[in-house]
């Protein structure tokens, strides 16, 4: 053999070899994983018997939430997790990435152009976007966004909502959940609340004869009509028939379980009323506290059935709330307030994440988290990169190192909250968190209040004419990002114009400045 066939045999053998390294040190390729986000409505951070406090209180030695405690047990709790102050910005922002001040959706949703916004003395609300969210163009006073199921569906994903919505206006397309890219849609509509919790009520309003609004009946349950089944029951069975389906379809799942429960109407949960009256809870106690062990109870059923399924191993559960308790039950002490304000037992809320060989079990998160930030933390664990690939500015972060075990999820950042309107007595205001600091801005009197979360948690002392740098420097940020998102400010009704940006007022340019830290 010539030296030149020889050489030759020896690259045809280096490079035989080589690929074959290559496609033995390859990985096959991981499956992707189920993901359930366990959305609960207007649940307070401490109306569960898991404290997120560093101790318990009272609501938590009140109620009783085993499933809870058990997705705590295996995987990451977050004790300062933010969602907006009401329902339907919080689930447009989970559905696109978006902050609320940039999509738009600040208050909630319903009628087609008519807002639910209570007169101002002085203000009306902003052309906010009261149609909600889309993904059709031209529908008027929406958003339109690339949404998070659509994406999961395009890398063959069963896309399943079960459960509450409240994505868009009746008689827009977002009114229907499969226009977001959910394949299957039973109990999803424009209504943000039921008509009833009760089965043998059709889940309708009509029981209350003349002042009842159809509008609030909950769709796709017709089978349950007239039994003796409760609502957060009925939708839970529901799931699990999606979840049995896929498992045997082979499909990987995003199931977005998205209970009534706990928003009013105030309808006890008969499986476990009784028993808390027995322990001495007055009727509306008791009521609350059914309505909360419902919801664990639907928590606890999906979970068994995971394990059930064979799948827990590899399933994503996320539990959270849309934002903080509303003002008929008691707050969450030691936070102040209640839905609604800018105040911590408004936007704070209760999150777990459950991710077997991901998330450390038992271990807890105190950085600030926002509500946005689960839509690239879904996307990023179903393996879907979405940079570049929606129509719209994605705010939130991944939260994949997070959940890996790493204590900060990135630079320091600033958390927004935007909520230009006049409604259940509550005004306009905008809001800033950046570190322990958190900056309010009052839009009727321009008034600012400033407090110090790490020591100050229940908000009760305001620091905003003491430090008066501090107060001016967060002024300015808020602005920057209220301006950088294109967010829509109160109208002035004497001028016809927005209000203005916040701004550091002169009585604080003349303030004796602490060095900020």
């Amino acid at each position: 053999m010539s030296l030149q066939k020889l050489l030759g045999t020896v690259m045809v053998l280096l490079v035989c070899n080589l690929a074959a390294a290559v496609q033995s040190s390859a990985s096959p390729e991981q499956p992707r994983p189920n993901i359930i986000l366990f959305l609960v409505d207007d649940m307070g951070w401490q109306e569960s018997s898991l404290p997120f406090h560093t101790e318990p209180t009272v609501l938590n030695r009140r109620y009783h939430t085993p499933a809870m405690e058990r997705l705590a047990r295996e995987g990451l709790k977050f004790t300062r997790a933010y969602a907006s102050s009401v329902c339907s910005p919080t689930r447009i922002s989970i559905l696109s990435g978006m902050n609320a001040a940039r999509h738009g959706v600040t208050n909630w949703t319903l009628r087609r152009g008519l807002s639910p916004d209570d007169r101002h003395a002085r203000f009306d609300p902003p052309a906010w976007n009261v149609n909600g969210a889309t993904t059709f163009a031209g529908i008027e006073r929406t958003v339109r966004i690339t949404p998070l199921p659509e994406m999961l569906r395009g890398v063959g994903y069963r896309t399943i909502h079960i459960g509450k919505a409240h994505f868009g206006a009746q008689g827009t397309p977002g009114e229907d959940p499969r226009h977001f890219g959910f394949e299957v849609n039973i109990g999803g509509h424009a209504a943000g609340a039921p008509g009833s919790y009760y089965g043998r009520r059709n889940f309708s309003s009509s029981w209350r004869g003349r002042e009842g609004d159809r509008i609030w009946d909950v769709p796709g349950l017709e089978r349950w009509h007239g039994q003796e089944v409760n609502l957060t029951e009925a939708l839970t069975v529901e799931a699990i028939n999606a979840i049995e389906q896929a498992v045997e379809d082979g499909r990987p799942f995003y199931l977005g379980l998205s209970h009534y429960a706990v928003h009013a109407p105030w309808e006890e949960d008969e499986r476990f009323y009784q028993k808390y009256i027995d322990q001495g809870l007055k009727p509306f106690e008791a009521m609350r506290a059914s309505m909360i062990e419902g919801m664990d109870r639907s928590l606890g059923d999906i979970l068994a059935a995971l394990d059930r399924f064979g799948v827990a191993d590899r399933t994503m559960v996320i539990f959270a709330s849309d934002n903080g308790a509303p003002h008929a039950v008691p707050a969450s002490l030691p936070l102040r307030a209640q839905k609604l304000a800018p105040y911590e037992g408004g936007i704070r809320v209760p999150m777990l994440i459950r991710w077997p060989g991901k998330a450390g079990p038992g271990t807890t998160y105190q950085q600030p988290v926002i509500i946005e930030d689960l839509f690239p933390t879904i996307l990023a664990a179903a393996g879907v990169e979405w940079r570049q690939r929606t129509v719209q500015v994605v705010d939130g972060r991944n939260l994949s190192p997070v959940l890996g075990g790493r204590r900060e999820a990135g630079p320091a950042r600033r958390l927004i909250f935007h909520f230009p309107h006049q409604y259940y007595g509550q005004g306009p205001f905008s809001a800033i968190i950046f570190g322990e600091w958190k900056l309010i801005h009052h839009y009727d009197d321009q008034r600012n209040e400033l407090f110090n979360l790490a020591t100050d948690l229940g908000e009760t002392t305001d620091l905003a004419r003491k430090d008066g740098r501090r107060t001016c420097e967060l002024l300015r940020q808020l602005a920057t990002e209220l301006k950088r998102r294109g967010a829509r400010r109160p109208i002035d009704r004497a001028t016809g114009r927005e209000t203005s940006l916040p701004d550091c007022p002169a009585i604080l340019n003349q303030t004796s400045f602490q060095p900020l830290r």
